[in-house]
């Protein structure tokens, strides 16, 4: 089973940030947020992933290309051209870097990275979502419906903070509390390979507003309620937003790591040398 991440779009809600990187770039404790996404399916078993990318995709493609120098203490020999790592920090995810056209819409992106996808189920979510729903449970309730799609229904924060009072008397300030009606979205999809032939390779096709809702209206799409924690790297408040609870100590979706706050990877005493080259049944 394979993840497919949608990392394309041009992130123009995050204005200037996204002027030299793209939206699943930007780093929340010092990371990107895809690999905070991809740190979380891994944590289920899922580490093989298909990356779609379109505006500034060659970023992303070098900090792969180069994840042990993003990652690592490294010493250079200049001498022989020699990296010796201090710290094991690889990851043993297999990642597909698909470029899948600068303005080709969700739709067109899926269907363009068909090739790469073998077997019958596969998940699917976008490059800005962070979660601490269990993957697992999710990829179990996709099986057991026999429906197409299954969309993780989340309750989005709310955009303004919240006073809590009593009599007149605020007890406390809660700065951006999940919204305790309706459900959308929020990504974190499983969907059999059928899906695929509902969708073209045409940069105009869309998913959401295309796909999903005739999928929808035919009875293929179920929603797996996710009442816990989820946000969205939308905005600048937003990253900030995520940024505090990581350095807080509240990054809820850190499921990979009973201990909050900053990732601290672990020493190996070996060091490694290479030649520096490389529920309810509903739809939200």
């Amino acid at each position: 089973m394979k993840v497919v991440i949608l990392a394309g779009g041009f992130g123009s809600r995050l204005g200037s940030v996204t002027d030299l990187i793209p939206k699943p770039m930007i780093e929340i404790g010092g990371k990107p947020i895809l690999w905070h996404i991809m740190k979380t399916y891994a944590h289920y078993g899922y580490k093989d992933f298909v990356i779609c990318l379109g505006y500034k995709g060659n970023v992303i493609k070098d900090y792969f290309y180069n994840f042990a120098e993003h990652n690592c203490d490294f010493t250079v020999s200049l001498a022989d051209n020699k990296i010796t790592y201090h710290n094991h920090c690889a990851e043993d995810w297999n990642v597909t870097l698909v470029d899948t056209g600068l303005n080709t819409l969700k739709g067109g992106r899926i269907k363009r990275i068909e090739k790469y996808l073998d077997g019958d189920v596969h998940m699917l979510t976008y490059g800005d979502g962070v979660i601490n729903a269990d993957i697992n449970e999710l990829v179990k309730y996709h099986k057991s419906h026999n429906k197409m799609v299954t969309v993780t229904g989340v309750r989005p924060p709310s955009m303004f903070g919240e006073i809590l009072q009593k009599e007149g008397r605020v007890l406390s300030f809660e700065e951006k509390p999940q919204a305790s009606k309706g459900f959308i979205n929020g990504g974190f999809m499983v969907f059999n390979k059928e899906m695929l032939n509902h969708l073209s390779e045409d940069a105009d096709c869309d998913f959401e507003f295309n796909t999903l809702e005739k999928l929808a209206a035919e009875g293929q799409v179920m929603t797996f309620l996710h009442r816990k924690e989820w946000e969205c790297a939308d905005t600048v408040r937003d990253v900030d937003h995520l940024n505090k609870l990581w350095k807080n100590g509240q990054a809820f979706w850190k499921v990979w790591d009973s201990d909050q706050g900053d990732q601290k990877p672990s020493v190996k005493k070996n060091e490694t040398e290479k030649k520096s080259g490389k529920s309810e049944k509903s739809y939200a």
